[in-house]
């Protein structure tokens, strides 16, 4: 069933009910996210825990709320016959277009205490106490609603990172890895060229350089494979100069192979931030590749533009192209996840970027290119702080 859905998917993710787990549906979606998908990747999500019981009053008799499936099939709750009040709304998701019902039944008695009412007033009181019990009813169905938006909003964070680290892990070690790699084979030749030669004295920094690549290789490793966990690593403070300029040499050699010309301008005093060096890295690895990407089409008048400062104790960095930009019909969504303008893209990178400058305490933004401009401008904002030399960044 997973593979069918898989093998039929447009590129969106697909919805099926899981007939062997009661209240659980499936969503499936293809990896990579092309016809050449090699995989079905399946997540159960328990619809029970959609919907909280947030009081007493959905254990009242009379009273139900259900979430179903798109075809009406109730995966939770029970469904009600001739309510007095009656709701029901399809929840504002792509992948995951529930409906929520909900209902009750009204009773005079619920509505009029006649003891305590005159005569002359029951009509009046009637239409006060049937307001009233209505409006109560719509303003919690409003907050289960909310409620259920919101944990499945959740529900997609979460497939969306494991989807990232299932479909784009190989993608993301080859580009990581290629640099450290690189400098360990040429690192290795030239020890080799220094030992035929004798020159003992200048091996020394030679392997010191490869023993430093080597744990580079091992860390980024070490942050892949520990990336799904909910823990993260101790935030640390660093250079957000070194982390531009990692990145800078990492893609030195696609940058040079598409012919795109890199401009990166930096303060010269160091500018703190912190957080966690290798995530930071990826921050700024997937704008760069994403501008990569966008100015290929451009041949070799391929521009991207990447400045550093530190304004009014904030850490900012400008990554701008010269490409097509970001589609009109896109930009209120660019950060979601599967979200994407690019043949083939899964949509997850910018969603990843701000989850991670989100733990970093900062924010991402898509910024409004100059009427007649070309290309995206993206703005990465992040607390600034002292190095620990004590020199406080900033621009020179």
């Amino acid at each position: 069933m997973i593979r069918q859905a898989a093998l039929s998917s447009t590129g969106q993710v697909v919805l099926l009910r899981y007939a062997q787990r009661p209240n659980h549906y499936l969503l499936v979606k293809r990896s990579p996210n092309t016809t050449q998908a090699h995989y079905g990747l399946a997540m159960a999500v328990d619809a029970s825990q959609l919907i909280l019981d947030t009081g007493t009053y959905w254990q009242r008799a009379g009273v139900f709320k259900a979430l179903a499936m798109p075809d009406d099939v109730l995966l939770t709750g029970r469904d009600a016959v001739f309510p007095s009040l009656y709701f029901s709304r399809a929840l504002s998701s792509d992948s995951q277009p529930l409906v929520l019902k909900t209902g009750a039944k009204v009773n005079v008695l619920d509505l009029v205490d006649f003891p305590a009412l005159m005569l002359v007033l029951m009509a009046a009181s009637l239409v006060y106490w049937a307001g009233l019990a209505s409006w109560r009813a719509r303003s919690r169905t409003r907050a289960a609603l909310e409620q259920a938006r919101i944990s499945a909003l959740d529900s997609r964070l979460a497939h969306a990172s494991r989807v990232n680290v299932l479909g784009e892990m190989a993608s993301g070690l080859v580009h990581e890895l290629t640099q450290p790699l690189t400098s360990i084979l040429a690192l290795t030749q030239a020890s080799r060229r220094l030992l035929s030669r004798g020159e003992y004295d200048a091996l020394a920094p030679v392997l010191d350089d490869t023993v430093a690549q080597a744990r580079r290789g091992a860390s980024l490793l070490a942050h892949f494979r520990n990336w799904s966990r909910p823990e993260s690593m101790p935030a640390q403070v660093m250079d957000f100069r070194e982390v531009v300029d990692n990145v800078r040499m990492l893609l030195a050699t696609e940058v040079a192979t598409r012919q795109v010309s890199l401009q990166i301008q930096m303060p010269d005093a160091p500018v703190g931030i912190r957080g966690d060096a290798v995530e930071m890295e990826q921050v700024v690895f997937n704008l760069l590749r994403n501008a990569l990407d966008a100015v290929q089409c451009r041949g070799g008048d391929g521009c991207i533009a990447v400045s550093l400062r530190q304004e009014a104790g904030q850490a900012i960095l400008d990554v701008h192209d010269n490409g097509p930009g970001v589609p009109e019909a896109l930009r209120a969504d660019v950060f979601s996840p599967f979200v994407t303008g690019r043949q083939g893209g899964t949509g997850l990178g910018l969603a990843l970027c701000r989850r991670l400058v989100e733990r970093a305490h900062g924010e991402v933004f898509l910024m409004d290119v100059p009427e007649g401009g070309l290309g995206a401008h993206f703005r990465v904002e992040l607390p600034a702080c002292r190095y620990p030399d004590g020199v406080s960044g900033g621009p020179s």
